[in-house]
């Protein structure tokens, strides 16, 4: 089983995260940031990757600690999960429209982080939700999932539509990108032999 369970305490969050990499999209997230469980809930059912998340925050300030942290504690349980990467076809891409927005991903499970992100979301906020933490979210995941990730709006002009076909399109490319390749299946998708 690709499994994993991470949990991360600080000062400034208590989090726990568990993830299978083979389910079904079967989630059940919650942050105290209400935008930010609806964007994971999206992330978990569209990748089907089974994910439950609890975190408790210092709501108090901000949304920040809280989003970066879950994005830390996420990309970890994708690095553990995924062991060797043995199998896996490593790459993933998608172009995902929803109303006004179109939004293009294309990663890689490389062990090599590295994050362009170029949504230029529009206004500050959505209902109470910085903006700014959509960035911030996807570069903890990023640098501790070891995931080299390419995300581009290319239209769009309602924050909520952008920011919800940036997490769709991840979770597409993110399901391609872990699934096992029947042709490959028991070999390290890459020519240096390991990742």
């Amino acid at each position: 089983m690709r499994t994993a369970t991470i949990t991360r305490q600080t000062a400034e969050t208590d989090i726990s995260v568990t993830i299978n990499l083979d389910g079904t999209g079967v989630y059940d997230n919650q942050t105290g940031v209400g935008f930010f469980d609806h964007m994971l809930d999206q992330l978990s059912r569209h990748a089907l990757i089974d994910m439950t998340i609890r975190a408790k925050g210092d709501l108090h300030i901000d949304d920040h600690h809280t989003v970066e942290d879950v994005g830390i504690a996420l990309g970890q349980a994708l690095t553990q999960a995924l062991g060797d990467k043995r199998g896996i076809r490593r790459y993933g891409s998608c172009l995902l429209a929803m109303d006004d927005a179109q939004v293009r991903c294309a990663l890689d499970l490389s062990a090599r982080p590295y994050l362009i992100c170029n949504l230029d979301l529009p206004f500050g906020k959505i209902g109470t939700f910085d903006t700014e933490l959509v960035r911030e979210f996807f570069q903890a995941l990023s640098t501790h999932g070891g995931i080299t990730l390419h995300i581009d709006k290319l239209h769009g002009f309602n924050a909520h539509h952008i920011a919800e076909a940036a997490f769709k399109a991840v979770a597409r490319a993110l399901r391609e990108a872990v699934e096992t390749d029947p042709r490959k299946a028991d070999a390290i998708p890459s020519t240096k032999g390991s990742l």
